[in-house]
């Protein structure tokens, strides 16, 4: 019988590669016990019993483990978005109406727009809010505009 589990023990390994989960991996190593349990009897009631109870232990105690190790980090910003909520220096005049601007961050010169109708002047501390195609889109810090998002 134990080559019955041996089988079943790959089943479950394709499947866990075939499916975006981890859990299938649980089920093979369950089959594992029942593999083993096998050897020292006969009884076919015994060797499920052993497969489900072991599954059900390592799904419920290492599938919270493995989510947690697993765990991407979506809060991560790069490229052009990692500026987004900044300070930065305005390097030429910010005039809404002509839509002309500039804005210096981290050492790179970006162009900028302002989200209001203001124009903000040369030497001035903005707050990054957004990116919108390639321009920064500011705020100037003495507004306490505090709503920062990511636009595209």
């Amino acid at each position: 019988m134990w080559y019955i589990w041996l089988i079943l023990i790959g089943v479950f390994a394709i499947a866990e590669i075939m499916t975006p989960g981890f859990l299938v991996i649980w089920l093979s190593a369950g089959s594992f016990c029942g593999m083993i349990t096998s050897f020292f009897t006969d009884d076919i009631v015994v060797q499920t019993a052993v497969f489900v109870i072991t599954s059900a232990i390592f799904i419920l105690f290492t599938r919270p483990l493995a989510k947690k190790l697993a765990k991407k980090d979506k809060g991560v910003v790069t490229n052009a978005f990692a500026i987004v909520g900044k300070k930065a220096i305005v390097i030429k005049d910010i005039n809404p109406t002509l839509g002309t601007g500039q804005i210096k961050v981290d050492g790179q010169v970006w162009s900028a727009k302002c989200e209001s109708k203001n124009v903000i002047p040369k030497d001035t501390e903005v707050l990054i809010l957004a990116i919108d195609g390639v321009k920064a889109v500011v705020a100037d810090k003495s507004t306490n505009s505090t709503k920062v998002e990511e636009t595209v």
